[in-house]
């Protein structure tokens, strides 16, 4: 069995489990949204202590790559990346939408998974099945029920709210699936390691571009 670190930056806050044998064996969550960078090594040290684990007895090192906040994620990855680095750990990286799509039970499909952006549009991804998913888009709410198929629809994530009200009658909201859940992420990373091998690095899914504005010398050029 697998034992994995698995933490969580992507949204509000911070949230970070330990996967033992195929067990949660200790988990945290915070929903600061501020302050992740100085609050998530805390988290990691005192989840780990209480799951009675060490680096040493880790195999697998897991992080959410978003969609999500872009100062979380790059949070998130920074950290997966810099203990990857240090402990000669393998990492694996999973989307926000798979953690979430993974606590929602098989039969609940199709599923659409809407995430938070705190913008105006809204993170959507399709799962005809408990093991495909579409490609992910960002749209406004009611541009997203456009664009997905007609028809009983479970819904999930934190902006599952957002999206029902556009597909009416057809759409389901699944109870307690909203918040995304680190033992999830975990347990991904775990079913899709083998024991040897060292992928690459997570990278970031943000499927926006980032807010920035070129300094004014350089636009006056």
């Amino acid at each position: 069995m697998v034992n994995v670190l698995a933490f969580d930056c992507s949204g509000s806050g911070a949230a970070v489990a330990v996967l033992v044998s195929g067990l949660i064996a200790a988990s945290r969550a915070d929903a600061e949204p501020v302050g992740q960078a100085e609050r998530l090594m805390p988290m990691i040290d005192a989840v780990c202590s209480e799951a009675g684990m060490r680096f040493a007895d880790l195999d697998l090192l897991a992080v959410t790559v978003g969609p999500g906040s872009f100062t979380g994620i790059r949070i998130g990855l920074a950290a997966a990346r810099g203990l990857a680095l240090a402990t000669g750990l393998p990492c694996i990286g999973v989307t926000s939408f798979a953690a979430v799509a993974a606590e929602v039970s098989p039969e609940l499909r199709p599923l659409a998974v809407a995430l938070d952006s705190r913008r105006d549009e809204i993170f959507v991804q399709y799962f005809p099945t408990e093991d495909r998913g579409d490609a992910p888009m960002m749209q406004r709410p009611e541009d997203a029920a456009k664009a997905l198929p007609r028809g009983t629809l479970w819904l999930a994530g934190d902006a599952a709210g957002l999206l029902a009200p556009w597909l009416g009658a057809s759409a389901r909201i699944v109870p307690e699936a909203g918040r995304l859940n680190p033992g999830a992420v975990a347990r991904l990373a775990a079913a899709g390691w083998r024991p040897g091998e060292r992928p690459l690095l997570p990278r970031p899914l943000y499927l926006r571009a980032p807010d920035t504005t070129l300094p004014r010398s350089v636009v006056a050029r």
